[in-house]
């Protein structure tokens, strides 16, 4: 494995009432914090307010909102040792987290999504990152994005494959899903109420597309009902007929969140359409203006964040291949492997399923700080594990069967390690996993091994401490934010101990 790397998603609450805080001072101190360790942060804004603080090797900012902050980091090299350096990474981005979040009065949950905010118009304009992108999505779309407001959040890891292996990963981590949803759900509450799933916060893909003008935005976040036979098959799934491209950036850029002047194509075409055309009719969506748009690979490239999946392959051209020659590749039995391996490009799975999970005053006690130290780094060792280990781990999904294995999706979402079946099929994935990792490496997945083994999740955890609280909503939401309080990692963390 030659790179890993993590998307760290928090949820953020008031220190004293527990509720969803929106931070305002956090950047600015985050910032100080780490010039204070002898780095050279840089603040980035947008629309005149703070969004992230840029450091080498990590982007401190937000997910889609000022209550739901999000932390890129890496990528590291992997290989021996990969894990424990990025380890490290994380714990000091953590620790940085949870001292700047101070200057706002506000803390971390050990949750996927807040237990109790409010989802309304009124909170998702006043919380909302002014990216522009949720402009087009909201307004033109017709996305309902305001059903994510509520910091619904994951733990991502980012982890590199070879180009002639990338659709069997991906394949794999689509698959497979299933068990990482129910090893780390940690959020059964929504608005105070109990939602009857154990990972709630991945109610909102159809909710957020329910009402989309384009049937394709709710198909591409399910599998299809095959796994793609190579990169090809996936490209032309995700951008070929009965998809509709999203806006693309006048300058080429990756940051397709923060870039501010992008163009809607006229028509809607999908993507492989437009790149077939000479030149498209568009209008830029900051300053209306019509404007005509020459297609690029840059755009093929840019636009890779399409599929909403619970995985995605990512990549990074090395140097622009002609888009002649990529609209070539694309029919051709491996041509897009092959066109990538030419032209330099780097690719990596990007998880997108397990549950944002960290320890807690509680979950330390009842593992002890070496289990529960390894909550955070549990989905990336998970994900290196079974793609260092894929030929077998290919060998566990034909084994159960691509359908199957789809269909307990539901019942991860609804029931995690409840469900006998979910529970058996991550018991084969852990043991699939911990086949490939080093030995000095599955200390990584104690915790997943402890969840798997007492079928205790931190969404089973939640439930138990909500259903016995009393007193007005406002109470028992301070009492459980009080117990789930992420505790910072100097009381934890491996140097630590």
């Amino acid at each position: 494995m030659e790179k890993l790397g993590l998307e760290m998603e928090m949820v953020v609450a008031h220190r004293d009432t527990g509720r969803s805080h929106t931070v305002e001072n956090y950047f600015d101190a985050l910032a100080g914090i780490k010039r204070g360790r002898g780095l050279a942060p840089s603040i980035h804004t947008m629309a005149g307010r703070a969004v992230a603080v840029l450091c080498e090797g990590c982007e401190s900012g937000l997910d889609n909102a000022f209550n739901h902050l999000e932390s890129a980091l890496g990528p590291v090299a992997g290989g021996p040792g990969g894990l424990a350096v990025l380890e490290s990474t994380v714990l000091a981005e953590l620790a940085d987290v949870i001292d700047a979040l101070e200057s706002d009065q506000a803390v971390l949950l050990n949750a996927a999504e807040h237990p109790d905010c409010p989802l309304d118009t009124a909170f998702y304009r006043r919380a909302r990152a002014p990216k522009p992108i949720y402009d087009y999505w909201v307004d033109y779309r017709g996305w309902q994005h305001q059903v994510g407001i509520d910091a619904k959040a994951q733990n991502g890891p980012t982890t590199s494959v070879t180009l002639g292996e990338a659709a069997n990963a991906l394949n794999v981590m689509l698959a497979l899903a299933p068990a990482f949803i129910a090893l780390f759900a940690n959020s059964p509450l929504e608005g105070g109420q109990i939602t009857g799933l154990k990972e709630n916060r991945l109610s909102i893909w159809p909710r957020m597309f329910a009402a989309s003008r384009f049937a394709c935005d709710a198909r591409l976040s399910s599998p299809p009902d095959v796994p793609f036979d190579d990169l090809g098959a996936y490209f032309r799934w995700a951008y070929g007929a009965g998809t509709v491209m999203h806006t693309v950036p006048l300058v080429c850029t990756h940051d397709y969140k923060g870039q501010a002047h992008t163009a809607r194509v006229h028509a809607d075409p999908s993507l492989l359409d437009f790149l077939a055309m000479p030149q498209a009719r568009a209008t830029a969506c900051d300053t209306g203006q019509a404007l005509s748009l020459q297609p690029s690979a840059a755009h093929f490239e840019y636009l890779q964040f399409s599929p909403f999946l619970d995985a995605r392959f990512r990549f990074r051209f090395g140097t622009l291949p002609s888009l002649k020659e990529l609209l070539a590749c694309l029919d051709k039995r491996d041509g897009i492997e092959q066109l990538m391996a030419r032209v330099g490009t780097q690719g990596y799975i990007e998880g997108r399923v397990p549950g944002a999970n960290f320890p807690d005053a509680g979950l330390l006690d009842e593992l002890g700080k070496g289990d529960a130290a390894s909550v955070v780094m549990a989905p990336s060792a998970l994900q290196a594990g079974l793609l260092n280990n894929l030929a077998q781990a290919r060998q566990l999904v034909d084994a159960w069967g691509w359908q199957r294995l789809l269909s307990l999706r539901s019942a991860a979402i609804t029931h995690a390690l409840d469900d006998a079946s979910v529970h058996g099929l991550v018991g084969e994935v852990i043991a699939v996993a911990q086949a490939g990792l080093r030995a000095d490496e599955q200390r990584h997945l104690a915790y997943a091994r402890w969840v798997w083994a007492n079928r205790r999740t931190g969404a089973d955890r939640m439930l138990e401490t909500w259903q016995g609280l009393a007193g007005p909503s406002g109470q028992r939401l301070s009492t459980l934010a009080r117990q789930r309080r992420v505790v910072h990692p100097r009381h934890w963390a491996p140097s630590a101990s």
